[in-house]
């Protein structure tokens, strides 16, 4: 009887446990997706200037090259995969405004070129069949991921002429949020 009465008193403890532990989490869920919705669409400026990290990536003819080349020119650095839904979201944005402000300012798309889920041939016959200008270039090192701690996709910084980081915004943005982040990097 005391079995029976000790098993019952440990089942309902676990039960409110579990009940607790679901709400805790449940919150705790909500506010992350408020406070991630807040800056995913909100170009995020930096407090104060921080150095643009360098890193090797290759070009489309599989050609090295250092995001400390484009220095001198504002760049729009974007982290991105084929993959990834709300990257395919605002690549239209992208590739409207490469085309108007190329001349100004460069695009650099880094595909996260990872070998498996991501290829570069993969990445290519995407950017291929949307019919995108912007310039690709393939990460296949991860080193920019690493440089830059990506943990979700995508994610995009507006680095100035003197390669700062002025802003940044994390999820799909919309042009109207491009182009403010472009302004910032323009304007100086």
């Amino acid at each position: 009887m005391t079995n029976r009465k000790t098993t019952i008193i440990v089942a309902a403890a676990l039960v409110v446990v579990l009940l607790g532990a679901s709400a805790l989490y449940r919150s705790l869920s909500e506010s992350e997706a408020s406070a991630l919705a807040e800056t995913q669409s909100a170009v995020q400026p930096e407090d104060e200037s921080i150095a643009a990290p360098d890193f090797t990536m290759l070009d489309a003819e599989g050609n090295s090259v250092a995001l400390s080349d484009y220095i001198g020119t504002p760049i729009v650095l974007n982290f991105w995969a084929s993959w990834c839904g709300p990257c395919k979201n605002e690549m239209p944005g992208f590739d409207s405004m490469a085309a108007e402000l190329g001349d100004q300012v460069d695009f650099i798309m880094v595909n996260l070129t990872d070998g498996g889920r991501e290829t570069v041939d993969g990445a290519t016959q995407f950017i291929k069949e949307q019919g995108y200008t912007f310039p690709v270039y393939f990460d296949t090192l991860l080193e920019g991921a690493t440089a830059y701690s990506v943990r979700s996709i995508p994610v995009t910084y507006f680095i100035d002429t003197e390669g700062n980081v002025k802003a940044y915004s994390a999820g799909s943005m919309e042009e109207d949020t491009l182009r403010q982040g472009i302004d910032m990097i323009l304007a100086e």
